[in-house]
């Protein structure tokens, strides 16, 4: 019974969607304020009876209700609980699900946090989720139920949860990573109704961006902690390796980061208005190619979800009906744009549009790398495969130009500049950057590639140029407290965000150029060197988990005859589904990582083992985690937050 009280609660949900869909819309088109003041109540009705049908599928689940045909697949009573959690969103259905609870919040949130909005565009924002949740919630009741019975035949145990999936970076990285791509529908909203209302003023841009700053904070930290996922559980020590659904997460975020970009211009400077509603399009239009891509069955991926080709099919039509429909209003509406500012070629207003340009380019090669193999095969054209080295060879030439404008456009100033004084600071930044580079490479390691250099030299050089920047603007006041004070969290999120890219370059560059490997034979007491690191392995020993047995290998690290460290790699047999999955060993560090694998044993009671030795591997992480500060900063300062719909001191303007 409790079940179909999960699934009731979905219907009621689907109810308030569709009047959400229709009141405030046909509320805004007929000045009809009473419909449009149903919005809100709508908004927060159908989230509260999805956020209980949510909760009735965990109940389930921890309960171990096998008659369940979504835990019979995806759970099992040795789960531990916290994983039982993760499991109701490990499966296709249970994430849909996910994605209905995300979407539904977002649509509350903004329906509660609105009151500066005018009511006929707040109506039509609120109008356009509430359209997007009947799609989903029609998507999940009619073809995705995760509360379908097995009765009257029933397991007496679950499948068990897919081991890859039983990791702490699981439990949180799908959540992310649904909050970034649901949160993009908000910015997608605010584009659809200024388009509608027919005002595509600085107002609009200013009430849309906090909401895109926070979808593309929560996207960015998924994106990262699922590449850490991949590089700790996958047990090969890889951390992004151009997977169909790696690259279905990326191109939202590319699109996302140019489109913040074009928001803030439009915001401050009134151009670039016809271009932003395109990207604010673009970008959750992507996130809904990335949903077809993972749960249409034309992939095979450690990430995607293998479901029947139906379901694909909606989710391809639905996306047609939305990319179709709003591109159509666009080109129906777009003639009206006009831009208000005026800027000359050296200004912040050029270099934010070119790097725009590159971000949109980048978006272009992983959307043709990704879909051209595809499109290929469904056309009877054979099979064809575009690898790692088209996707490392095309960013590598685009990361450039991207990089030496990062570093360029924080002394830019709006409208115009005088080139002779900032070619002045470029060229010392420029000698600087080369004589660090060069310390540091070339003291460190004995062969310096060109291509290594380069890429080291654009992440020194976009951290002297924030850097300098920094250093303009602080010394202006009488003292550097008040100098700091001045600038505001805006101003340091932008540092944040720029020392973030210049951390992910530099650690993607240098790990890559310097990671080692090495797979030896070895029996208890048997040593082998990597580096300056000595790795002696002890034996192994026997491990009991909760839904698991296995062995783990037991590695002493030594460094000038030192203990640096004991690791333990483990092999694992998930004795429900008897899978074996390698749990690797790293011991971790700011300037490197030691990654130990076990593999298979071996005759004589020797084991098989690898061992990496990763360089500056964490610097990507923690530039993520700098560059997802950066957008939670941004909406976190109050003289942004002012005059924004953020503001909630404010009242409606009917």
């Amino acid at each position: 019974m409790i079940p179909e009280i999960g699934y009731f609660s979905l219907v009621l949900a689907m109810a308030l969607s569709l009047l959400l869909c229709i009141f405030p819309l046909w509320g805004a088109h007929t000045g009809n304020l009473r419909l449009m003041r149903a919005a809100p109540s709508l908004a927060v009705g159908q989230c509260v009876f999805v956020l209980f049908s949510f909760a009735v599928l965990i109940y389930v689940t921890l309960t171990d209700d096998f008659t369940v045909a979504y835990v019979a697949h995806h759970s099992s009573s040795t789960l531990p609980w916290y994983y039982k959690i993760t499991s109701t969103w490990g499966g296709h259905e249970g994430a849909i699900l996910l994605w209905l609870v995300m979407q539904t919040s977002w649509t509350a949130v903004v329906a509660l946090m609105s009151n500066s909005i005018p009511w006929v565009l707040r109506a039509r924002v609120l109008g356009v989720l509430g359209f997007l949740g009947v799609g989903f919630m029609l998507y999940t009741l009619w073809m995705s139920s995760p509360f379908e019975r097995l009765l009257p035949y029933y397991p007496v145990e679950g499948r068990d949860l897919n081991p890859l999936l039983q990791d702490p970076g699981m439990i949180i990285h799908p959540p992310l990573l649904y909050m970034g791509y649901v949160g993009l529908s908000v910015s997608f909203s605010f584009a659809i109704a200024a388009l509608l209302t027919g005002k595509l003023d600085n107002t609009w841009a200013k009430w849309s961006r906090p909401w895109t700053i926070v979808a593309w904070a929560f996207l960015t930290l998924g994106i990262t902690i699922g590449s850490w996922w991949a590089y700790a559980e996958l047990g090969w020590g890889g951390w992004w390796f151009w997977d169909p659904v790696e690259n279905a997460s990326l191109m939202p975020w590319l699109v996302a980061t140019a489109l913040l970009h074009s928001l803030a211009v439009t915001e401050k400077r009134g151009v670039f208005k016809s271009w932003t509603v395109l990207l604010a399009i673009t970008a959750f239009s992507l996130c809904l190619l990335g949903t077809f891509i993972v749960r249409s069955g034309i992939i095979v991926s450690v990430h995607a979800f293998a479901t029947d080709p139906d379901r694909g099919l909606y989710i391809l039509l639905f996306l047609g009906v939305v990319v179709g429909g709003s591109l159509a209003l666009y080109a129906a509406r777009v003639s009206q744009v006009k831009s208000e500012g005026r800027y000359q070629l050296f200004s912040r207003e050029v270099a934010l549009w070119v790097n725009n340009i590159f971000l949109v380019v980048a978006t272009l090669v992983v959307f043709l790398g990704t879909l051209l193999p595809m499109i290929h095969k469904e056309l009877g054209l054979g099979s064809i495969s575009i690898g790692v080295p088209f996707f490392n060879q095309m960013f590598a030439i685009l990361i450039v130009p991207f990089a030496i404008l990062m570093g360029l456009a924080p002394m830019l100033r709006w409208k115009q500049n005088k080139l002779s004084l900032l070619v002045k600071k470029w060229l010392v930044v420029f000698v600087v950057t080369i004589v660090i580079t060069s310390a540091w490479l070339f003291g460190n390691y004995e062969v310096v590639k060109p291509l290594t250099f380069l890429a080291t030299a654009l992440a020194v050089w976009i951290v002297l140029a924030t850097g300098l920047d920094i250093l303009q603007k602080v010394s202006l006041p009488e003292n550097l407290a008040e100098g700091f004070k001045r600038q505001g969290l805006s101003y340091w999120a932008m540092v944040s965000g720029h020392v973030g890219i210049a951390f992910v370059i530099a650690g993607v560059t240098l790990t890559s150029a310097y990671s080692v490997e090495r797979s030896v034979r070895m029996q208890p007491g048997d040593t082998a060197s990597l580096n300056e690191y000595v790795y002696r392995f002890e034996g192994v020993k026997e491990i009991v988990g909760p839904n698991y047995s296995g062995h783990a290998g037991v590695v002493t690290v030594l460094k000038n005859n030192q203990v640096v460290t004991e690791l333990y790699a483990e092999k694992r047999l998930y004795t429900i589904g008897m899978q074996f999955m390698t749990e690797a060993a790293i011991d971790d560090g700011f300037f490197r990582d030691l990654y130990l694998a076990l593999g298979e044993q071996l005759s004589q009671g020797a084991w098989s083992l690898r061992i990496y030795h990763k360089p500056y591997v964490r610097w990507m992480w923690l530039g993520g985690l700098l560059i997802a500060l950066a957008g939670f900063m941004v909406v976190a300062d109050k003289r942004y937050r002012k005059g924004s719909m953020l503001d909630s001191k404010q009242g409606a303007n009917a």
